[in-house]
């Protein structure tokens, strides 16, 4: 069995063939609109209308779509599936699962808290920029939201590190010119995994390969009979896999469309504006955080201008902690990646002490981790509750309210032994 780095070696072997002059010739004939090359612009329009005008309760945990729109959304899109799963969730629907990835990694839509509640929204000016741009521009944006912004993370996998691309890179040579056929429903779980289906829907939608299903199976989800890569999606990969592989396409934290524009505007001179995604920039005011472990809880109030190691030394006095370890914040931003910020002595920037309080971005209901000392592991849960106006009375962090005896961050020999007799 070839092993992952020879896989990576010949993945990443330069002398890959350019693009033929049929294929070029392909790529400057084609017109894209609503139906073709692929349905993504019709399909990712009716998520768009199904959000209007409030929004969808999603889970509390991965922020995903709930049950009972998952049947409504799925009979609305142009290739619905049948499934026969006791209690599909939203990965059992990889159409569905694959639109979700690209709303939010296009900022599009976005996490806001009510309450208790976690609702998925459509970004009003976000939105407003998508309505300006015509069918090449939308189609080439979200790919862009596909295969450079669009990690799975967002689909509450793990993070990813290699990238849909890649993924996608993977399948391509496995498919044969007749096709990739699944006699069985096991056949197919390899593709499950690897690209994984949702990205499987992409390249149908995107219409890059063309997808045979077949009739569902009492307990099961998703059949798929067979595989065809088309013509387009041949030429489009083949022009997009040797960027990748130079490291041209690496996503950045500060999300910006258009990074493919100058290698495919050649063939597509619609392509003139991006998707632009307003940044929040810094926010003042007295952020107000309500801070846990375990039963106990801490209310701190602190200055959009003091820095993250603030509010992390602040933690930890108003549960009298010492400051002798490391610690980690993290949060995931509005595009649904996981942001880390690291005590001031870890390698990988960006540090605590550099980051200020307003820079974060966060609305009120946001919700961010603290882990503190890596070889304990404490994990504070902290949300904030409000912002409210900028207070010149109040220039450094304040413990508001204290509830609940806080854990003892170390037990003492004479402790243990009281435990043994016991």
């Amino acid at each position: 069995m070839e092993d992952l780095f020879a896989r990576l070696e010949r993945t990443f072997n330069p002398e890959l063939p350019s693009l033929t002059e049929s294929q070029q010739q392909l790529l400057q004939e084609l017109n894209i609109d609503e139906n073709q090359p692929g349905t993504i612009l019709h399909d990712f329009q009716t998520l768009i209308d199904f959000l209007q005008p409030n929004g969808v309760e999603v889970s509390s945990v991965n922020n995903l779509l709930p049950l009972k729109v998952l049947s409504e959304v799925n009979s609305r899109l142009s290739h619905p599936i049948e499934t026969k799963l006791k209690r599909p969730v939203q990965k059992s629907y990889p159409y569905i699962n694959g639109l979700y990835l690209l709303l939010r990694s296009s900022g599009i839509a976005q996490i806001r808290s009510q309450g208790k509640k976690q609702i998925l929204v459509l970004d009003t000016a976000t939105l407003e920029s998508w309505s300006n741009l015509n069918p090449t521009e939308r189609y080439f944006n979200l790919l862009e939201a596909w295969l450079i912004w669009g990690n799975n993370e967002i689909l509450g996998e793990h993070q990813d590190s290699f990238g849909n691309l890649f993924r996608c890179s993977q399948l391509w040579p496995r498919v044969p010119d007749k096709g990739l056929k699944f006699p069985k429903y096991e056949d197919q779980y390899n593709i499950s995994y690897y690209p994984g289906l949702h990205n499987v829907a992409l390249l149908e939608l995107f219409g890059l390969l063309s997808i045979k299903q077949g009739k569902a199976q009492e307990g099961k989800g998703w059949r798929i009979t067979s595989l065809q890569r088309l013509p387009f999606g041949d030429a489009l990969l083949q022009l997009l896999f040797p960027l990748g592989i130079r490291g041209e396409l690496q996503d950045d934290v500060n999300v910006n469309f258009g990074k493919l524009q100058s290698h495919l505007q050649p063939f597509f001179p619609e392509w003139e504006h991006n998707l632009f995604v307003p940044q929040q920039g810094f926010t003042d005011g007295i952020y107000i955080f309500k801070v846990s472990i375990s039963h106990a809880w801490r209310r701190i109030a602190i200055p959009a201008k003091k820095t993250l190691g603030w509010l992390a030394e602040t933690i930890l006095d108003a549960f009298d902690f010492d400051y002798d370890h490391l610690y980690e914040f993290s949060y995931k931003d509005r595009f649904g990646r996981t942001i880390k910020i690291g005590h001031p002595y870890m390698e990988i920037p960006p540090f605590a002490d550099q980051v200020q309080i307003g820079d974060l971005s966060l609305e009120p209901g946001a919700k961010m981790t603290y882990l503190y000392d890596f070889g304990d592991n404490w994990k504070f849960d902290v949300q904030l509750e409000a912002i409210n106006q900028p207070d010149n009375k109040i220039k450094k962090p304040k413990i508001l309210e204290v509830h609940g005896n806080a854990p003892q961050q170390y037990w003492s020999e004479d402790e243990d032994e009281e435990n043994e007799g016991e």
